[in-house]
């Protein structure tokens, strides 16, 4: 038993073989599908470059972005160390009587 697809090959075999025009006109189609595949071929190679640029592109200047957070993040840790150093030479028999304190509360904590 003949499948559909077979049955389909043989009667267009048949056609074009009877009539010189349809041949050449099953030979254009060929021709113009052939064309189609190469043209969606090189759109997807295009779309593929794109989104690879696209992507290096966002990663970069996320990290960009994040390298200046952090030089931020050291900047404010270098000015709140400088601070309390100063608070420290200020008033050193408080700064004394803070970190018993702190210490105090710890050991409390520790305890339990």
């Amino acid at each position: 038993m003949a499948s559909v697809s077979s049955k389909v090959r043989k009667a267009v075999d048949d056609a074009t073989e009877s009539n010189p025009d349809l041949q050449a006109q099953v030979a254009a189609l060929k021709e113009d599908i052939a064309n189609i595949a190469a043209t969606l071929a090189k759109i997807g190679k295009t779309s593929a470059k794109e989104a690879s640029s696209n992507a290096s592109s966002t990663f970069e200047h996320a990290r960009a972005r994040g390298e200046d957070a952090l030089d931020e993040i050291r900047s404010q840790a270098k000015a709140l160390e400088d601070q309390l150093t100063e608070t420290v030479r200020e008033n050193p028999l408080t700064t004394v009587a803070v970190a018993a304190g702190v210490g105090f509360l710890l050991a409390l904590i520790a305890r339990r």
